[in-house]
């Protein structure tokens, strides 16, 4: 059932109601649809604490990834009392109920050490938990009232259950099932293609159009490479469906998850790559995971589960031979040619061409429509000091430049005129500065996005709300942190307004840099302290920086 109208699906004014993240709806839109299979609902605290502890249900079923509903404490509370909730999606639609069996509070470090076996902010599960993730968690059975709408590749998007029928109709008995959050190139192909032969089977390619790693390739265009990528597959024995999952990158506990799901549409296989879910390396360089910590832990439990692990072989091109081979077994003299995902995207970012031996033309042209050469792309700005650093001064006289230089759109959103404009109702607590940086991360993310120069301007005091913004801007193009790192004996003698004299005096209350604290940034692309350099100086600095980043034309 697909909601047409606010009016057909409203909810009774005297019921509760929650809103769901673009996470949560993911995750119920999965086991609404049977993809979370066993599960009925968002998990009970039994559950909950069971899957934790040893990967399990309370029932002992396998299940290995915790899926709860997050709740601010107010809601939490309110829902305490109540028998049944409404769960709504941001449009007002009506998607389920949920019979509420449990309300608690989160122990997120223990969550983040069961899970991720890491508590490193820079793992983005564990970011994602600890920022991004409310208090409480509420568990209980959901009753099905529409699935989530989607206006982009409906024919793709498949149940289980219809999945299964249209393997019915291919041509093999075995399925392998390909998990992937990037577009296939040609070594990808020649992996599937061999694995298909190997086990006498049909390939599923399920790729996830949910939330993944911030910086991935969007969904719209890793989508329109997989149809291409079908010409150069077995027509007969392939499948392209999607699914709208919310990866954690949870490494090994993630391959067995998948695992799991692919056993509910139908997959008697899945392709599990070195480090599969995994995020990579910490900031000191080293892995959260070993490379083949996920094909192990599959492959303990495959038989319980009933489908088998195909480990994904790393597949080089070798020149002389114009084939491809396994990385380990490259003729005897010969060296094989790779390109990293990292490498791919530098290549595109800077307008490189992406050789044929590595993937397709058609995929390359699909690729290179999101990279525009760089001194085309969109770019943030982010300034942060403290008051009177020169952050306004610089910024401004910088947005003159930039006009005078370049024919992109340039936005300027300082601190004082995004307060008048965009958060008038915020005051200056904690939360409010946090939710004030926060908006002006969203506005600029979407200059970005779109082509145009964002250059921000606030004091943005803490870590946690200018890295939010460095991960979502990144997802749209470059995000530049400015630190003004003008020291605050600097600042106080500039301050015509006398605040520094008023908040000393404890007339101002909460002042950064007195009685509130100033997280200065560790690793910001430019530091400038303007104590003794004029504001073109400053902007030299700035305008150099952005030329040898080819970000703009000499």
């Amino acid at each position: 059932m697909t909601p047409s109208s606010l009016k057909d699906f409203s909810v009774a004014s005297d019921t509760k109601t929650i809103t769901l993240t673009d996470r949560q709806l993911c995750d119920i839109e999965l086991i609404l649809d049977g993809s979370f299979n066993p599960l009925d609902g968002f998990l009970n605290k039994s559950d909950y604490e069971s899957v934790l502890s040893n990967m399990r249900l309370s029932d002992n079923s396998l299940w290995p990834i915790p899926i709860c509903l997050d709740l601010n404490k107010n809601d939490a509370e309110e829902i305490k009392s109540l028998r049944k909730i409404d769960l709504i999606d941001k449009e007002g639609f009506l998607i389920a109920t949920m019979n509420v069996q449990d309300v608690w509070k989160i122990d997120k470090d223990r969550e983040s050490m069961a899970v991720f076996g890491s508590k490193k902010l820079d793992h983005p599960g564990v970011y994602q938990l600890h920022n991004n993730t409310k208090e409480y968690y509420a568990g209980g059975k959901l009753t099905k009232v529409a699935l989530p709408t989607h206006h982009n590749f409906k024919e793709l998007r498949n149940t289980p259950e219809k999945v299964k029928n249209q393997l019915k109709n291919l041509k093999k008995q075995n399925t392998i099932a390909f998990q992937t959050r990037n577009p296939i190139h040609r070594a990808h192909q020649e992996l599937i293609v061999r694995a298909m032969s190997d086990l006498d089977a049909n390939i599923l390619i399920h790729p996830v159009v949910g939330m993944t790693k911030p910086g991935d390739v969007n969904h719209y265009t890793r989508v329109n490479c997989y149809k291409k990528i079908l010409n150069y597959l077995p027509n007969e024995s392939t499948l392209l469906s999607l699914i709208p999952l919310a990866m954690r990158m949870a490494g090994p506990r993630e391959a067995l998850w998948h695992a799991l799901i692919r056993k509910n549409y139908g997959c008697t296989h899945l392709i599990v790559g070195r480090d599969h879910a995994g995020p990579g390396a910490d900031s000191e360089g080293n892995p959260f995971y070993g490379p083949y910590d996920a094909q192990d832990l599959l492959k303990k439990y495959e038989d319980e589960i009933g489908i088998k692990m195909v480990p994904f072989k790393l597949f080089v091109y070798v020149k002389e031979k114009d084939d491809f081979y396994e990385f380990d077994k490259i003729p005897e003299g010969l060296n094989g040619k790779n390109i990293s995902g990292t490498d791919l995207r530098k290549k595109l970012m800077s307008g490189e061409d992406i050789p044929e031996w590595f993937t397709y033309p058609e995929i390359a042209t699909e690729l290179q429509k999101i990279y525009p050469s760089k001194n085309k792309q969109g770019f943030t700005l982010f300034f942060t000091g403290l008051s009177g650093s020169g952050k306004s001064t610089v910024a401004n006289a910088l947005m003159s430049r930039l006009l005078e230089l370049d024919d992109r759109k340039v936005t300027l959103l300082d601190g004082d005129i995004v307060r008048t404009h965009l958060s008038s109702e915020l005051g200056f607590s904690k939360e409010h500065r946090d939710l004030n940086i926060t908006r002006i991360g969203f506005v600029a993310s979407e200059i970005t996005k779109n082509g145009g120069i964002a250059i921000c301007a606030p004091i943005a005091p803490y870590n946690q709300p200018r890295q939010f913004n460095r991960n979502l801007i990144s997802e749209n193009g470059q995000y530049i942190e400015v630190y003004i790192s003008t020291p605050i004996e600097t600042c106080e003698k500039r301050d015509v307004k006398g605040l520094y004299a008023k908040a000393r005096a404890g007339i101002i209350k909460g002042f950064t840099g007195i009685d509130d604290p100033y997280e200065s940034p560790e690793k910001p692309e430019l530091k400038i302290d303007t104590t003794n350099i004029s504001v073109e100086q400053a902007i030299d600095i700035i305008i150099d920086f952005l030329t040898n980043q080819k970000l703009i034309s000499d």
